[in-house]
């Protein structure tokens, strides 16, 4: 008899605490009700990346002085400088520059220590192909400044998700 009463007493305890979860989450979906969408319809409206956001590399050919200061501070030793000296001057004159961005981890360490100045961070972050042999790019590919989101005029732009709450 009173092991039928103990298991009652557990029974009745369960079906308690089971009643506070199925509540604690009733509760959850509640206060998500009364908030707004915050969906994006991605290819007609793109969020505005901050501007300390680590996107493409942009290189400027003109300024580099090959030093291959970008290749000694990337973790993966990315940058690809092929450069030739100048015997009449002693100077190094820059070759070819290429980066893997598939490979890349965007660290920023490049731009960050780059002595000239010649690279930089933009706000690209669509570097999706199909094969990602097109993903090396050369100095041309690494020259070419992207398209700013706010100057697209086929896009809507969103400030950022934290306006979209509040609102």
């Amino acid at each position: 008899m009173f092991t039928m009463v103990n298991g009652l007493q557990n029974y009745s305890e369960q079906a308690i605490q089971a009643a506070r979860y199925i509540g604690q989450g009733f509760v959850v979906t509640l206060d998500h009700m009364n908030r707004l969408p915050m969906t994006i319809q991605y290819p007609y409206e793109k969020l505005i990346p901050s501007e300390r956001f680590r996107g493409r590399i942009h290189f400027e050919f003109d300024k580099c002085i090959a030093c291959e200061v970008c290749v000694r501070v990337c973790p993966i030793n990315l940058p690809v400088v092929d450069w030739k000296l100048r015997k009449n001057k002693r100077k190094k004159q820059l070759k070819s520059y290429s980066i893997d961005f598939g490979v890349c981890i965007f660290c920023g360490n490049c731009v960050e220590y780059c002595p000239t100045n010649c690279l930089s961070m933009t706000e690209e972050y669509e570097l999706s192909i199909y094969d990602r042999h097109e993903l090396n790019y050369d100095q041309i590919a690494l020259g070419r400044l992207p398209i700013s989101v706010i100057e697209d005029s086929a896009i809507h732009t969103i400030p950022s998700l934290t306006h979209l709450a509040k609102g």
